[in-house]
């Protein structure tokens, strides 16, 4: 199957940039998988891919890295600024060709029902970047044309590079779609029919997609991905409509570069493996900033962190999956203990927590024994626990800075905390935590409008950890304050 070219189409200068949004009307029409192929063909022709995600999502990012070679940073419109996520694009695309940023959940959908915070539509004019429409097609025909009217005319704001049709039943259907968008939407180029190929779907699981550690997407996988698209979708004519004026990412204002840490690089270890996966690349980018000098390493492997590490970061992901080779680990989890009572800065996040606590009690029922620090151990549940933007408020001093601090991130998990006493476990009924009587909370809560305020971020001596992924860029400060703590831990420590 041929793409029909593009009006005006023709080959891109290769030292042209372009850059656009792809975008879906929900989760789940094909949009990530596309996205991919897309990434993989303007790879394979020599182009410099620079990968964004938008949302709070980590599988994603992992899986774009995978594909072009280069770090996929997030951008968001609730979590960051605008002027953190301009800056943000223009500092990743100066040694770039060409951005494909990939949208989040339907191209409309937020932080909320009522405004465009956090939406891909936000974004997109934030950049003043075109979109791309994907469409699942299964089993509609004229219907198509009413649907995509919908999304490209609900925002007059927003620019359209065209519309890709998903899941195609052949030659035959793409020309009924053609046929319905010709007579209804004749503006909106239609880009493609990409057919539906089982062998190139991605695998799933209860946080989402299979990680980049674990996807068996190989050499192979990328090349049928590149070809998919290749053969089905107007490339040319994509490049040519999403094409930046000359200079226009270097004509935005310069990226604030935080003022450089006055002392020696501060090592700081951080768990790196498919239970620990789970990391912003600006967080771990604004550590460096900061002076930390990041040492990788995987318990999973049965390693430990190094020796001369200050700080201790453990990421969310997968611990859950990888808990019996965690609680195997001897070496990790004593050293973990004995650096908490020497005093080491933690920093944990959601499966972190969970490897810190007593003990993981997977989906069967087995537990497993983890580090002990904080009082209660963790189970897996069959429905998801929380899901949604969380703003933080530090109510007490803590690693990430003093009372008054403000941050925001997400929360996305399906374990639970329980107590010794099966009776005191946390109810998503009950928004008191029962956890506050036996271990101070650092953090004050806020999700929705209308939900209640409650405490989290649990501290125990100079640990932290939460269920909250937080983004730095929306406290710049938080890294930088965690690398004093852990300068200070090694000024003191003999």
């Amino acid at each position: 199957m041929q793409p029909k070219p593009h009006p005006g189409s023709g080959p891109v200068p290769r030292s042209s940039k372009s850059a656009f949004v792809v975008c879906g009307t929900h989760s789940g029409c094909g949009k990530t998988t596309v996205t991919l192929g897309l990434m993989a063909a303007l790879t394979r022709r020599g182009r410099r891919v620079q990968p964004f995600k938008v949302g709070p999502d980590f599988i994603d990012p992992g899986l774009h890295t995978l594909i072009t070679g280069r770090p996929s940073h997030n951008l968001d419109g609730w979590m960051l600024s605008r002027t953190y996520n301009e800056e943000r694009f223009r500092k990743s695309m100066i040694k770039a060709d060409a951005a494909v940023v990939e949208g989040v959940m339907g191209v409309y959908d937020g932080h909320d029902g009522v405004s465009e915070a956090g939406s891909t539509a936000e974004m997109a004019k934030w950049l003043n970047l075109p979109l791309v429409l994907v469409v699942d097609a299964r089993s509609m025909a004229r219907s198509v044309a009413a649907l995509v009217q919908g999304f490209t005319r609900f925002d007059p704001a927003l620019r359209w590079a065209g519309v890709i049709f998903n899941r195609i039943g052949g030659p035959g259907h793409l020309a009924y779609l053609e046929e319905a968008m010709a007579a209804n939407l004749p503006e909106l180029p239609v880009l493609g029919g990409l057919p539906r190929k089982t062998e190139l779907e991605l695998a799933e699981r209860h946080l989402g997609l299979v990680t980049a550690e674990e996807t068996t997407l190989n050499d192979a996988g990328k090349e049928a991905l590149a070809r998919w698209i290749e053969n089905a979708v107007d490339v040319d004519g994509l490049l040519q409509t999403a094409a930046l004026p000359n200079g226009e990412t270097e004509r935005r204002a310069p990226f604030s570069e935080p003022a450089p840490f006055p002392r020696a690089s501060v090592p700081v270890a951080v768990a790196r493996d498919a239970a620990f996966c789970f990391y912003y690349p600006d967080n771990l980018d604004m550590l460096e900033e900061a002076g930390a000098e990041i040492l990788p390493f995987s318990p999973v492997a049965g390693e430990t962190f190094p020796k001369r590490a200050a700080a201790l970061i453990l990421g969310g992901g997968y611990p859950e999956l990888h808990a019996e080779a965690i609680s195997r680990n001897r070496a990790f989890l004593e050293d973990v203990r004995s650096a908490h009572r020497r005093g080491m800065p933690i920093y944990a996040e959601c499966g972190g927590l969970m490897t810190l606590g007593r003990f993981i009690e997977t989906g069967s029922g087995k537990r497993f024994p983890m580090a002990g620090i904080l009082p209660f151990g963790t189970r897996m549940l069959e429905r998801r626990k929380a899901l949604g933007y969380v703003e933080v408020e530090l109510v007490r001093p803590c690693c990430l800075g003093p009372p008054g601090t403000v941050l925001r991130g997400h929360e996305f998990h399906y374990s639970e905390i329980v107590l010794e006493d099966e009776a005191e476990a946390p109810s998503s009924e009950d928004p008191a935590d029962p956890c506050e009587k036996r271990i101070a909370c650092a953090y004050r809560l806020r999700t929705r409008r209308l939900a209640p305020e409650r405490r989290e971020g649990y501290l125990a001596g100079s640990c932290l950890a939460s269920y909250v992924h937080l983004h730095w860029g929306s406290a710049p400060e938080a890294p930088r304050h965690l690398m004093r703590q852990a300068e200070k831990y090694r000024a003191d420590t003999p």
